[in-house]
């Protein structure tokens, strides 16, 4: 029993030392996708507004889930970090791209309520970031 409680305390501090990292990486992330979408998505969700909190929702699941494959398999907090970044670039270089190119008008349409843009912009999100994560962990 000595070795293991022995390998758990040593864990302990780098497995709290990653999640952190991880945790601030998405914060950072979802506080950035927040400020640069042209939509007030947190003052639309507390007025009721359905598509922005599945399109918000939508978004912090798409983040997590390329950063969870990250952490899976990271050496070091500087992995996690640099691929996190790297990771939400992504992301909002195909949120714009599906802003501008298929679902024009997107942040009015999201402000209208408009359901179909946003399980539709959601989609297009996680997808990305299944891709992103089986990239991650190659």
């Amino acid at each position: 029993m000595g070795p293991v409680v022995e390998s758990l305390l040593q864990g302990v501090p780098v497995l709290l030392l990653h999640l952190g990292v991880a945790i601030a990486v998405l914060v950072a992330a979802l506080a950035i996708y927040i400020a640069i979408t042209p939509h007030k998505e947190i003052a639309l969700i507390r007025a009721g507004n359905a598509a922005a909190a599945v399109l918000l929702g939508g978004t912090a699941l798409s983040l997590a889930i390329p950063l969870a494959f990250c952490l899976a398999g990271a050496v070091n907090a500087w992995d996690i970090l640099l691929w996190g970044l790297l990771t939400l670039t992504v992301q909002v270089i195909t949120a714009t791209i599906i802003d501008l190119v298929v679902l024009p008008n997107l942040p009015r349409r999201i402000a209208r309520g408009d359901m179909a843009a946003a399980a539709l912009l959601t989609g297009v999100k996680l997808s990305m970031a299944a891709l992103l994560a089986a990239a991650v962990a190659v």
